[in-house]
């Protein structure tokens, strides 16, 4: 029906012109808007295939290889990781490595979370203390290992005369005793990486509403039942992200090992990290020290995919 202005305007002879609807082509815009996107991906993309994916596939190929750098890589298969099921010394460096993720995971966790509720109150000095828990995360590694294996003298270090006044026995042997030195590793590492975690748990704990805790507190909760039920839940994203970094570079420890005890004493810090540099880069079997890596590679691969498969079933 046409309106009253309308039928005035056609009376009177004169009608309005359609406006014309500009519509760019759906083709182009899309076009557009995908070659914007591309963009500001490639450089991330790039530096991914260059630094991390062609890395990954030639580590793959090298593993099936008998390569020393210096000639042609001989095509070998699967004799590699056949090698590998008799090789007492990756068993060894296979064992050592859960052996220290085992611990190390767990007490990372533990303390940088009880460092981030501490210094999260509100404190004097504070962000003073915040600073000197994370020092040591960005201290010279070779540094950090100088110092420790003096504290950790069997005759001389300052630990052993401490435990002296309560233990009459024999004392702990440290870095140079197959029994102590894993533990002694694994004390470094969680004091060297403590900082580093506590920062992220105390980020998180800055999003836990406070009303929450009030709440509880009016309900009759103690500290424990306000930690369990408020902080905890509030913290999953945090723990997840925490826990997956931390199973990472355990899996991955190294550097620390290599100039703290360099594997020793014997093979009782060997772990598979070291075994790849030394059949690498000391006795120059590369396809060896590949197939050592892949199975690293797949490890970490699997321990990643069990723990993000864990916390979809738990926010389900």
């Amino acid at each position: 029906m046409a309106t009253p202005v309308a039928h005035e305007q056609r009376t009177l002879g004169f009608t309005q012109p359609e406006r014309p609807q500009l519509r760019a082509p759906r083709t182009s815009l899309r076009l557009r808007n995908a070659l914007i996107g591309w963009t500001f991906i490639l450089p991330n993309f790039l530096g991914f295939a260059v630094l991390t994916l062609a890395p990954v596939a030639t580590l793959f190929y090298i593993s099936l290889t008998s390569w020393n750098i210096f000639g042609a890589a001989q095509w070998v298969g699967l004799d590699n990781f056949a090698r590998l099921i008799g090789d007492k010394s990756f068993h060894t460096a296979l064992g050592n490595t859960f052996y220290y993720a085992a611990l190390h995971i767990p007490i990372t966790i533990v303390v940088s979370l009880s460092l981030a509720l501490l210094l999260n109150q509100k404190l004097r000095g504070a962000a003073f203390f915040r600073t000197v828990a994370f020092f040591p995360y960005i201290t010279s590694i070779v540094a950090v290992a100088v110092v420790w294996n003096m504290l950790f003298s069997p005759e001389f270090g300052p630990i052993n005369q401490f435990l002296s006044l309560f233990v009459d026995g024999d004392l702990p042997g440290w870095t140079v005793s197959k029994d102590w030195a894993m533990p002694a590793v694994i004390i470094v590492g969680t004091w060297k990486d403590m900082g580093y975690y506590m920062l992220l748990f105390l980020a998180g704990l800055q999003t836990v509403p406070g009303e929450l805790h009030e709440a509880a507190r009016i309900d009759g909760a103690n500290a424990w039942q306000r930690f369990w039920n408020v902080t905890l839940p509030c913290l999953r994203p945090t723990m997840f992200f925490v826990t997956v970094m931390v199973t990472i570079q355990s899996f991955k420890v190294f550097d620390l090992i290599l100039v703290m005890t360099d594997g020793g004493p014997g093979q009782a810090t060997l772990v598979l990290s070291q075994y790849i540099y030394q059949k690498g880069f000391e006795q120059f079997e590369f396809g060896y020290a590949s197939s050592v890596a892949v199975v690293l590679f797949l490890i970490c691969i699997l321990v990643t995919v069990v723990q993000f498969l864990y916390n979809k079933r738990k926010e389900a």
